[in-house]
């Protein structure tokens, strides 16, 4: 059986990881990305604390956020190519919806 450290630590890397690509990148489509990634570290916790402790609320809870992480992705994925339609960018930088 593999310790709940362990998938705390791959957990708190795949959030860390995502953090630092929501910060870095100036890439709409990576910044996306990264959030996707800092949900599935929390997931990932959420699912190891629940079989941990032999409780089923934590995957539920768990299904719930990823029905929502894919409406998202939906979503955003739908902004981002109307912005890239408008803009012609995808750059952070460069996009500025207030001014025409």
């Amino acid at each position: 059986m593999v310790p709940l450290s362990n998938y705390l630590a791959l957990s708190g890397i795949l959030f860390g990881c995502g953090v630092i690509g929501f910060l870095i990148k100036r890439n709409i489509i990576t910044i996306f990305m990264s959030i996707e990634l800092m949900l599935n570290g929390v997931n990932l916790s959420f699912v190891a604390f629940a079989a941990q402790w032999h409780a089923l609320r934590g995957q539920i809870f768990v299904f719930f956020v990823m029905v929502v992480a894919a409406a998202e992705a939906t979503v955003g994925l739908a902004i981002i190519i109307a912005v890239y339609r408008t803009r012609e960018t995808l750059n952070v930088d460069r996009v500025n919806l207030l001014k025409l």
